[in-house]
């Protein structure tokens, strides 16, 4: 019970917050205080609504909001998501695109578990339907898993990925995207040793810390400067009643929120006055741009507290991924087991939170693997999220996954379609 009451209290002040913005908006809306305009209450709604939105946003999953998608024939699909595998924290879901013929290209995106939600890769799965079937990992907010489920650490993340592998097949061309990138890598050695017959077609990581030191930056780097006391007593606590998960140990998302928001706090607190105009003027709608960002950044999820210390500990602190010392339920995984996957790491030049290095770094891992299934790629002017998303991913990136992934798939080329949906 040691930190369930500040968890609440966190969880108070959210409430509370919520509340008084829907206060204000509800109260400077009243129509007596038209009869005497005053530009204070319609600031004061416009703090309101713009206040209740955000500290709502922060406890509410969002949708995918892929509900159509425009096929070939130059028609509407619907698109279904479906979950294929089920599981305590984590779910395998499929993009299934009603009316239309499987494609040929079966890709699996490895979604992070890092503080937000798989739909943070939205647009990441919305450019690829066009030539894929896709399957994402859906990972669970630790609040709502009842203690009864267990624990769940780096070992249980791999051993996840290594089941959902298992399940679609050896035609998979898997991608992951940042944090899980070191997991994935394990995942696919761990097939290639036990399972050799179910291993992926491919393995493209994108800006994931396979070897933190390579490069450090402040967030890789954040492990070395804390001790793994220091982090337990400091960020790790009990989930308060109100969820499903009450009493499991959490690196709670309102905690990480704040550490995302003071990194760049000016930033922030100028976008959010900015939007407060807007919506006085008349300017502001439900999905304009800074609604479409903070509904999905604001939107955060509580980490195992296993999985967080011991993604701290294992990949950052030991590199245990780095120096190929990696252990699965006391098996030794080796990285130069991988001699069949294709692998191909997709670095950015401005990428401040995973810099240059630390990605390609994989590659001499696989040091059972010729070079001619090896690739990588270094975007010039793409941050952290440019890789993944925005204008590098659709222009420059996204063509070149595709092409890896023909090139290696075993069969012949589907036709490649360069321009995003």
């Amino acid at each position: 019970m040691r930190y369930m009451a500040t968890y609440d209290l966190m969880e108070t002040v959210r409430n509370t917050n919520q509340w008084l913005g829907a206060t204000a908006e509800a109260m400077a809306s009243y129509p007596v205080f038209a009869l005497w305009p005053n530009p204070g209450m319609n600031w004061l709604a416009a703090w309101g609504e713009v206040t209740e939105r955000a500290f709502h946003r922060m406890v509410v999953k969002p949708d995918w909001g892929i509900h159509s998608f425009t096929c070939e024939d130059g028609k509407d699909h619907l698109v279904n998501v479906r979950t294929e595998v089920s599981r305590p924290f984590g779910d395998l879901v499929h993009f299934e695109v009603a009316g239309r013929k499987p494609a040929p290209r079966r890709v699996l995106l490895v979604a992070p578990m890092s503080g937000h939600y798989a739909t943070l890769l939205r647009s990441t799965v919305r450019s690829l339907l066009r030539d894929c079937e896709v399957f994402v990992t859906d990972w669970h907010n630790a609040r709502d898993i009842p203690v009864s489920e267990g624990k769940f650490d780096v070992e249980d993340y791999t051993q996840y990925l290594v089941d959902f592998m298992r399940h679609l097949g050896p035609e998979t061309h898997v991608i992951a995207v940042c944090q899980p990138a070191p997991l994935t890598l394990a995942a696919t050695a761990y097939l290639a040793e036990e399972d050799p017959d179910a291993q992926p077609r491919s393995l493209t990581l994108i800006g994931g810390p396979i070897d933190p030191d390579a490069t450090p930056t402040d967030v890789t780097d954040f492990g070395r400067r804390v001790t793994m006391g220091q982090l337990e007593g400091t960020m790790i606590q009990r989930v308060g009643f109100k969820y499903k998960g009450v009493g499991r140990l959490v690196y709670p998302g309102l905690l990480q929120l704040a550490s995302f928001m003071s990194m760049n706090g000016d930033r922030h607190s100028k976008a959010f006055q900015d939007q407060i105009g807007r919506v006085m003027r008349g300017e502001a709608s439900d999905h304009d741009a800074h609604n479409r960002f903070y509904d999905e950044y604001l939107a955060v999820m509580d980490m195992p507290a296993e999985f967080y210390l011991s993604t701290v500990e294992r990949i950052f602190k030991n590199r245990e991924i780095a120096k190929n010392e990696f252990v699965v339920n006391g098996k030794k995984v080796d990285i130069g087991k991988i001699t069949t996957v294709a692998v191909k790491t997709v670095e950015g030049a401005k990428d401040d939170i995973s810099a240059p290095g630390q990605c390609v770094a994989a590659l001499d891992l696989c040091t059972g693997l010729p070079d001619s299934k090896k690739a990588s790629h270094l975007e010039p002017e793409a941050g952290h999220y440019g890789i993944f998303a925005g204008k590098s991913w659709r222009n420059n990136i996204r063509p070149l996954v595709l092409d890896f992934i023909d090139a290696n798939s075993g069969k012949a080329k589907p036709a490649n379609k360069n321009a995003a949906a």
